[in-house]
């Protein structure tokens, strides 16, 4: 049986980590498999939004240790060690956790634009016990979704974090009952699918683009993909549907 598993669902990438007795850390093939995968999802017109899981109970415990230097071969690669945590795609990633969710796994869902965690989902750089840093974003990503504070107690105190805590400093989206994180994601994943895509992908890439820049050169960005979203027509033809026939009122979303 293959050690990731891809599964499309119409216009959605479902990704899962299968190496369940592992708690779904990812070997060297895993991660060559995984960035074949990212790669094929971003040049796939088909597919609108990707979701990436764990198979059993857990997400993922992040690199396996037994396959480390192997892995760290990775270090430099455009990819990154676990495979695609480098990569920077046009497209939407939602996360569906349980369990744990540590060390590489934690940078995994980072990577992810929304994460959507169970009850028994747990967040950690448990990888601080053995002295393997945080090379697949986590050192950048972390901040810039829980703060400065927050990350830097959970880089430097390695500690283990409950769902709800998680929550609570924003790491996490939303908050299910146990077993249901991944029913929810392709929830979340349909919305996202019926709308325009490339407004939403534009407003998408303004955000990453515009973090870091003063407030000036951030709404440049803004109004430069702006532009390109308007040139798209669908802003034109959904407004006139809104007019004349009353569609999208009280957020009702359009067909």
């Amino acid at each position: 049986m293959s050690l990731v598993l891809a599964e499309k669902r119409s216009h959605i990438l479902v990704v899962t980590l299968n190496r369940p007795e592992k708690r779904n850390a990812i070997n060297f093939e895993m991660a060559e498999e995984l960035e074949n995968i990212w790669k094929n999802f971003e040049e796939d017109d088909e597919l609108y939004v990707g979701i990436i899981t764990g198979s059993g109970e857990n997400f993922c415990a992040g690199a396996d240790l037994g396959d480390l230097e192997k892995l760290m071969t990775r270090i430099e690669s455009k990819g990154g060690p676990l495979g695609f945590t480098r990569m920077t795609l046009s497209k939407p990633v939602i996360a569906a956790i349980s369990g744990y969710c540590v060390a590489g796994g934690l940078e995994i869902a980072l990577w992810a634009d929304l994460r959507i965690a169970d009850e028994s989902a747990k967040f950690g750089v448990l990888n601080r016990r053995f002295g393997v840093p945080l090379v697949n974003g986590g050192t950048q990503r972390l901040p810039r979704i829980v703060g400065l504070g927050k990350a830097l107690e959970l880089i430097l105190t390695g500690k283990l974090i409950d769902a709800g805590e998680a929550y609570r400093m924003g790491l996490v989206n939303e908050l299910t009952p146990k077993g249901q994180a991944l029913n929810r994601a392709l929830e979340l994943a349909e919305v996202l699918c019926s709308y325009p895509q490339k407004p939403m992908r534009n407003d998408r890439k303004a955000v990453f683009e515009g973090l870091g820049l003063s407030i000036e050169k951030g709404l440049d960005v803004e109004a430069k993909f702006g532009r390109e979203s308007i040139k798209d027509g669908a802003a034109f033809l959904l407004a006139k549907k809104f007019l004349e026939d009353k569609k999208g009122r009280h957020g009702e979303r359009l067909k």
